[in-house]
């Protein structure tokens, strides 16, 4: 089958309306390429020291900014935005928080599930299919490829937004070997105008404009960060055990954020039952029964205790 047969067989429309009914908000198609432009701002980055202790950054650099170098034979790269957005948060009197996109079960396998699903859809006209599926593992610049293919702009907090649905969501990607009809909105501008809120409203000051010191940053702290939290940033945490929304909450394109419609990200009744006393007092039995195929994972037991232990000292 040539190439101009598969476009006539497999318009980027009949994609995005599939990627709907599967429940992703938005869906955008782009080239693959080297992200050159991306590749300088991450550099840069690099060398600041920003990245703190997250290594595996520095690790596997032709691959992250060259996605026929991740996966050879890739043409075009498809990416999907997934609401995450809660109706409603955790109780926080005599509580904790935790960011709200660990509510649930492991967003991985959530949107990785929904992506196989359109990877066949793709598969049954076209035949099988070079391709991958990324949902932010692996060496891929994940807000680079949705904004290269439309899907938002980068804020000042260095999330993306997209105006019809603001920054709570979760990326995927199916790098495919298959030439679409690419995206042409691959340079929206910035549309935070003079905004700071996101600035200003962060209690360590980890945030300049398009600029993000994860050193400094609670959601870094409290899950990537494997040492001692300094002690600098007591009585700023505002209560964070794991992650931090305050960035995305400040947001006025939040105001237009996606209320998720995936049960399997709702809060269960025992995260809700959860205040202060059960966090300082949970065993590392109850932690496994109660995440048991949460993201809170990521931070492990230990972790989570020293976060606690780290507010309450």
């Amino acid at each position: 089958m040539s190439i101009l047969d598969q476009q006539r067989l497999l318009p980027s429309s009949f994609i995005k309306e599939k990627a709907r009914l599967l429940g992703f908000f938005e869906c955008g198609i782009s080239k693959a390429s080297h992200l050159i432009d991306d590749e300088l701002r991450m550099e840069k980055w690099l060398d600041e020291g920003m990245h703190g202790e997250m290594s595996y950054l520095e690790r596997n650099k032709e691959k992250r900014y060259n996605s026929t170098k991740l996966v050879e034979g890739t043409k075009s790269i498809i990416s999907v935005l997934y609401p995450y957005a809660p109706e409603h948060k955790l109780p926080e009197t005599d509580n904790y928080k935790i960011s709200s996109y660990a509510y649930g079960v492991n967003y991985h396998g959530v949107v990785k599930d929904k992506l196989f699903q359109l990877l066949h859809i793709i598969e049954e006209i076209t035949g099988k299919r070079s391709s991958r599926i990324f949902v932010d593992s692996a060496p891929v610049l994940d807000r680079a490829w949705a904004h290269k293919s439309g899907l938002g702009f980068i804020g000042k907090n260095t999330m993306l937004i997209n105006r019809k649905g603001g920054s709570f969501f979760f990326i995927g990607h199916i790098f495919i070997d298959l030439e679409l009809e690419y995206d042409q909105n691959v340079a929206e501008k910035n549309f935070c105008g003079s905004c700071i809120l996101c600035i200003e409203a962060c209690p360590t000051e980890a945030l300049e404009p398009f600029k993000l010191d994860a050193r400094k940053c609670i959601s870094y702290l409290t899950i990537e960060n494997k040492k001692d939290i300094p002690v600098e940033f007591k009585s700023k945490f505002n209560h964070w055990i794991f992650g931090c929304d305050i960035c995305q909450d400040v947001c006025p394109w939040n105001r237009n954020s996606k209320i998720h419609q995936e049960p399997l990200f709702k809060l269960t009744e025992e995260l809700i039952a959860m205040r202060k006393s059960n966090w300082q007092n949970l065993s590392e039995e109850q932690f496994n029964k109660l995440f048991e195929n949460s993201a809170v994972k990521r931070a492990g037991y230990e972790g989570l205790k020293r976060n606690i232990k780290y507010l309450e000292e």
